[in-house]
């Protein structure tokens, strides 16, 4: 799979609004066939920063950054940003999350 992870440092004046600036585009890329996952979290540590985690099939990237919603978030999200982006982005050989074992939590009951 293709496991993507993205900071966004919003300006602070859109930062409370960021979900609904990006509910369209995070609803059509979430729609994509190839879509593992599309998730979005607000740093705790920055009410500025939102962290996506996202995850595609291998074939499915390529479709991804040619889409429509794409093109459209290139074209309008970066005015209510601080700055470009970062990006992780890596081919793993998995297709799902794996279990954290240093952490087993064992069956409650």
């Amino acid at each position: 799979m293709i496991f993507i992870t993205v900071k966004f440092r919003v300006l602070p004046e859109h930062a409370d609004a960021w979900p609904e600036l990006t509910r369209a585009f995070t609803e059509a890329t979430r729609a994509e066939p190839g879509c593992l996952w599309f998730d979005w979290s607000r740093s705790l540590d920055d009410a500025n920063e939102y962290v996506l985690v996202e995850a595609f099939r291998d074939d499915a990237g390529a479709a991804h950054v040619q889409s429509e919603h794409f093109r459209t978030a290139q074209r309008e999200l970066p005015r209510y940003l601080a700055e470009t982006p970062r990006i992780v982005n890596a081919v793993l050989e998995q297709d799902d999350w794996s279990r954290l074992g240093e952490m087993e939590v064992a069956p409650r009951g």
